[in-house]
């Protein structure tokens, strides 16, 4: 490595300025330097607004203060998504952060819940403390206390993502990140292949030893230039569009995600403090850009305040995100639609993932082989799960919904559900995102039951598993009842339009 090693980012938005952020706080600065290119003419894509828990892990590991954040991104608490009409058209569940019952004996609740399933109509995210404040409207951070309901969930945000970029763009700069407005003209290469530099349209030449593509759909560096080839996943995943607008702010914003099935794809709401984010997915095969856009209008509760936005994608990935001497990070690695608020995770482990392979000496195929793998292995991960709540339904309406019910489907995914209705468990992961639990939530509450649980789960008298189940419920009403309303803690962090372009000398960052 030379005596100064130059880390080139294009592109901004959430996934750059993420980038920028980490990168500028955990690697030492005498050794490394982080320039960041963006051009105020290109838009950035703010789909991504509702996020998981890990997006909390990010931020305290750069010491941002959780009030700061929260006020300048206009957020509100997350702790689940709500999902109307995907088993069938008139169900609805919610898949939430956290787990939904407690073992018994050792054994996961679930197969007690199965064991119940003639005697008891009580839905299986009843159980969940998460689901319970949800549903009406509260929240309150989990408690640090083991074995206790009020530790049971977690919690994320719904947050603008283009705020969140200027926050960190803010909280980047103050810490010696570089930013250089302007567009690239050319990508300029060594004779072996690597990239040697970004000519700008201005004429400014941009050199470094090591590049991050975070250009969004076009993979300016990775995809066009380095020529990484795109894996398509829209057989499984037939959605392909989008179009996104804002709404004005919910009275009452509830601490959860709702993505609403619809006849060819399904229909996001986000409630944030400023605003509320609407949008729709479909696939053009079997919906018109007209119809879909009806379709998202008249689903709006709220006054519309700004124009609808389209969006034009293909699921996938490319097949490595490491390559020569380019990470992409974001839309330029690949796109899963935002049904489980996967995109933020995704750039977020693959940053975490490339820190570790920074330790003060050059960098060779063996970082790179295992990053690859790493991130590969966490986009098939995800992948599944996403297809699962396709293949899972039971809704067959409309030519988009038989074909996702009949589709053949990845062999990872179908020896999952092999698994599921042989034994009704489902195999954890040594490395992806999605837990067991997670999986239990999205195929019980579709109306997905296995052949066969646990037979330990009959040990106990039905009569006795009904009142454990029953003293549950009260238990978890009991402590829903004593947590504050979910306004009431967005109201200690009110939306701030000063902090708006970040406001530096307002923000702690820690």
């Amino acid at each position: 490595m030379s005596e100064h090693y130059k880390i080139v980012i294009l592109g901004g938005g959430t996934a750059g300025w993420m980038a920028a952020a980490a990168l500028s706080h955990f690697l030492k600065p005498t050794q490394f330097s982080v320039c960041l290119i963006e051009s105020d003419e290109i838009g950035t894509i703010g789909v991504g607004e509702a996020t998981l828990p890990h997006i909390r892990q990010f931020n305290q590991s750069l010491g941002i203060d959780e009030d700061d954040f929260i006020r300048a991104t206009g957020a509100t608490f997350k702790l689940a998504i709500e999902f109307p009409g995907w088993g069938n058209q008139n169900s609805s569940y919610f898949h939430p952060f956290g787990q939904s019952g407690e073992p018994i004996n050792g054994i996961d609740f679930h197969h007690y819940w199965l064991s119940l399933n003639q005697q008891s109509s009580t839905p299986f995210d009843h159980y969940s403390l998460a689901v319970m404040l949800a549903r009406n409207n509260k929240f309150a951070r989990p408690t640090a206390e083991p074995n206790k309901l009020s530790s049971s969930f977690a919690y994320a945000y719904h947050l603008d993502a283009t705020l969140y970029a200027a926050f960190l763009s803010g909280f980047s700069q103050q810490r010696g990140v570089t930013r250089v407005e302007g567009k690239v003209q050319k990508v300029l290469q060594h004779p072996s292949g690597d990239i040697a530099g970004l000519q700008l349209e201005s004429g400014q030449q941009i050199n470094g030893d090591f590049f991050i593509d975070c250009s969004g759909f076009r993979s300016l560096i990775l995809g066009q230039t380095l020529g990484v080839a795109y894996e398509n996943w829209q057989q499984w995943l037939l959605c392909d569009s989008a179009i996104a607008v804002a709404s004005e702010s919910m009275d009452d914003k509830p601490p959860y995600t709702r993505a609403a099935a619809h006849q060819s794809g399904w229909q996001w709401r986000i409630p944030l403090q400023h605003r509320t984010g609407n949008g729709i997915v479909y696939s053009q095969q079997y919906m018109s850009d007209t119809n879909a856009q009806d379709t998202l209008l008249s689903n709006i509760e709220q006054s519309v305040n700004s124009e609808p936005r389209q969006l034009r994608f293909t699921p996938g990935k490319r097949a490595v995100s490491w390559h020569k001497n380019c990470v992409a990070i974001g839309l330029s690695a690949g796109f899963l639609e935002p049904l489980e608020s996967t995109s933020l995770y995704l750039a977020q482990i693959a940053i975490q993932t490339l820190i570790d392979c920074f330790p003060g000496k050059p960098v060779g195929h063996i970082e790179r082989d295992n990053f690859n793998r790493k991130l590969n292995s966490e986009y098939l991960r995800c992948r599944d799960f996403i297809i699962l709540h396709y293949k899972a339904t039971r809704r067959n309406d409309s030519p988009f919904w038989q074909y996702c019910q009949h589709m053949a489907i990845p062999e990872s995914l179908q020896q999952q559900l092999e698994e599921f209705n042989c034994t009704g468990n489902v195999s954890a992961y040594r490395e992806g995102l999605f837990l067991p639990a997670s999986w239990y939530a999205v195929l019980l509450g579709q109306g997905q039951l296995p052949q066969f649980h646990d037979s330990r789960a009959n040990s106990i008298p039905t009569d006795a598993l009904i009142t454990h189940s029953n003293t549950l419920l009260s238990s978890l009403k009991s402590v829903a009842q004593n947590v504050p309303h979910h306004r009431q803690s967005i109201m200690q962090h009110p939306f701030s339009s000063e902090m708006k372009g970040c406001g530096q000398e307002k923000v702690k960052y820690g």
